[in-house]
């Protein structure tokens, strides 16, 4: 670690070291958590803190109601979107990393919410609220604030910097009379946290450390690319940023070392993955961001190949490793990670499939005054099946893409509005002038529960059957994050083959919208939905069908 902050901070090594000490002191090791690896067992909702809610409870605990009631049997652990208060973005501006939205609840809340699910804390450190007391006394001249933030030259060439957003990067404030710019990464809002700064630095450290010191298991990095700005270079994925990362693995791994550091990197799959580090210093596991625009194009295009190959060329730097993998979230489909693995105009027949199905397409700055397809802001559901479709078909498509993130190896991450079977909120969308609102749609407990009671109704079919594959999975440990995998094709049916001590399970995917007969790749197998045995010499599916089959021994 000495070596690292000699490099990030020359000139306040003593400093960060004395910090740093100071907070293992602060934030006592603690001894008595499981450090047990991820398991088949884990599982994990990702949701707001009032996501659902009820007129006489606080939000957070009308979302463990639910979740108790509903979800315990095939989810282990809840990612709570920010829960901070917040003033834009649907809680990614912070004004306050230390408490908790009066408006969901209190630090009571989550106690309670833990006791039955473990803990992923969104930790929003690229940027926080223009309102926030930090960069109001940075306005001020507080000296123990006057790093916090970048203030830039408005004259300088920022035309090598990545743009996330086709927003300015540099907004004016007024700071004690006189006219200043400063970075913002994402809008006006959402001004950058300097990381040059060792009291940053320490300052993050500290918010990392309280939020496990609270309870959490998971620590979601959010926007975590950014991190490091140096002028003439693309301010993206800098070598700074990752030595920061793992300067703060290797504090958790002294004083807490269950805790799991997960990084956000919406960008191309090479550099996404480059969050491993070295596979034991840097993130313990990064979303897989091509998995939910590939399922998508290869559903619509009824095409595998590309899924085949791209499957097949993952790779992890160490069994500590794992992926986090998921279709949708708050954020929508981002494409950029389909870059160089499919064709321009594929990317955007896909994002045209998106507007059809009463969507909208996000796009970025490319810097050169031009812009792409950025993200598909639509509800994956939506995303996958066209709206007028009958509620058999849609869920049965649906369903399809839920079982190859399941199968794959890696923890899933499963969006609250795709385990109710949910769609677009396009009112919501234009009301707010918000796109990605178009997929945040908060839900009334007691008509969620009326919803689920009704057998026919889309909710009602995505939720029995979202459960019992969960259920499944969580009793069969084939499916542990880190066994082995391997994947062909025949005809339109993708195969994923897990194994483990001798054990093989395999999952059979047709993409097609035709019945297909492929020949069974073992004497007998346990269809493990069905509890039936097959000993036939070819396996069936019927159009976009899936099944779950273990080897019989």
């Amino acid at each position: 670690m000495k070596d690292l902050l000699k490099q990030l901070y020359p000139n306040d090594l003593d400093f960060v070291l004395e910090q740093v000490s100071c907070l293992k002191r602060k934030y006592n090791p603690d001894n008595s958590k499981d450090l047990s690896k991820l398991t088949h067992q884990d599982c994990i909702l990702i949701t707001y803190g009032d996501a659902i809610f009820e007129p006489s409870r606080t939000p957070l605990s009308s979302l463990k109601r639910f979740a108790d009631e509903y979800l315990k049997e095939g989810i282990s652990a809840i990612h709570l979107l920010p829960c901070f208060p917040y003033t834009s973005d649907d809680g990614f501006s912070v004004v306050d990393y230390y408490e908790i939205n009066s408006e969901l609840g209190s630090w009571k809340d989550i106690d309670e919410l833990k006791i039955t699910f473990d803990i992923m804390f969104d930790a929003v450190v690229n940027h926080m609220s223009k309102k926030s007391s930090w960069f109001q006394d940075f306005l001020r001249g507080t000296e123990t604030f006057d790093t916090y933030f970048i203030e830039a030259d408005p004259n300088a060439d920022y035309s090598d910097v990545v743009r996330p957003r086709a927003l300015p990067l540099l907004h004016k404030f007024d700071k004690q009379g006189k006219e200043v710019y400063v970075w913002t990464t994402f809008s006006e809002d959402q001004v950058d946290l300097n990381y040059r700064s060792a009291k940053v630095f320490i300052q993050v450290l500290d918010v990392l450390l309280f939020y496990i010191h609270k309870g959490a298991r998971y620590i979601r990095l959010d926007a975590i690319a950014f991190l490091w700005k140096t002028m003439g270079t693309s301010c993206i994925h800098l070598k700074e940023t990752h030595m920061v990362i793992q300067a703060y693995r290797q504090v958790f791994n002294e004083i807490a070392p269950h805790a799991i550091i997960i990084t956000e990197t919406n960008v191309p799959h090479v550099e996404n993955v480059s969050y491993f580090g070295n596979g034991s210093n840097e993130a313990h596991m990064v979303y897989n961001f091509t998995l939910p625009p590939l399922l998508a194009h290869s559903i619509h295009e009824q095409e595998i190949s590309t899924l085949t190959k791209w499957a097949k060329s993952l790779s992890l730097p160490s069994s500590e490793t794992c992926f986090f993998n998921f279709t949708a979230s708050h954020d929508g489909v981002g494409v950029r990670p389909l870059q160089g693995i499919i064709a321009d105009e594929e990317i955007t027949r896909l994002a045209e499939k998106a507007e059809l199905h009463g969507g909208f397409v996000s796009y970025k700055d490319n810097g050169d005054g031009t812009k792409s397809p950025y993200e598909l802001n639509c509800n994956y559901m939506d995303l996958i099946t066209h709206p007028s479709s009958e509620n058999t078909i849609r869920a049965q498509r649906f369903l399809l893409t839920q079982s190859v993130m399941l199968v794959m190896p890696g923890v899933p991450g499963i969006y609250y509005h795709s385990i109710l079977g949910s769609e677009n909120d396009r009112e919501e969308a234009v009301r707010s002038g918000i796109n990605r609102r178009i997929n945040r749609q908060k839900l009334p407990y007691d008509d969620i529960v009326h919803q689920l009671g009704k057998t026919n109704s889309l909710r009602s079919i995505v939720y029995r059957n979202y459960m019992e594959l969960l259920k499944i999975r969580k009793q069969e440990k084939l499916f542990s994050p880190f066994s082995q995998a391997s994947y062909t094709e025949e005809k339109s049916v993708f195969i994923i083959e897990r194994k483990d001590t001798g054990q093989r399970l395999f999952a059979i995917h047709n993409f097609s919208n035709n019945g297909v007969k492929i020949k069974s790749r073992c004497p007998v197998a346990l269809n493990l939905r069905t509890g039936e045995e097959m000993s036939d010499v070819y396996w069936t599916l019927q159009a976009f069908e899936f099944k779950w089959l273990k080897e019989s021994i």
